[in-house]
């Protein structure tokens, strides 16, 4: 699924896999060069996060927090979870719950 523009302001990434993440990773960046805006990615359709993937996000992470931007990740099963935990991540990303709650957080400035 493409990554839509949920306001002038957040995009919203779905991705079905890894290849899809890497793609709407990139298709965010692309969007955050024309003008800063928070993302919110949806990680309710995967069952498997590597390294690489990891590496992207924690890229875009930055490029995020660069231009004063936030990064949501919501949809995270427990198995991916434990992935993020593992590594350490969840003390730099920010996890909601659904991308409803992710976009009234972004909404309410949490």
């Amino acid at each position: 699924m493409a990554v839509e523009l949920w306001s002038d302001r957040v995009a919203v990434a779905r991705p079905a896999n890894d290849a899809q993440l890497a793609e709407d990773i990139g298709t965010v960046e692309d969007m955050l060069a024309q003008r800063p805006l928070d993302a919110v990615v949806d990680f309710s359709s995967m069952t498997f996060l590597g390294s690489t993937d990891l590496s992207r996000l924690i890229g875009l992470r930055k490029k995020l927090n660069a231009v004063e931007s936030r990064l949501l990740l919501c949809g995270v099963t427990h198995q991916l979870h434990g992935t993020f935990h593992v590594t350490g991540l969840t003390k730099i990303f920010t996890f909601s719950n659904d991308v409803s709650t992710a976009l009234a957080s972004l909404q309410l400035g949490q």
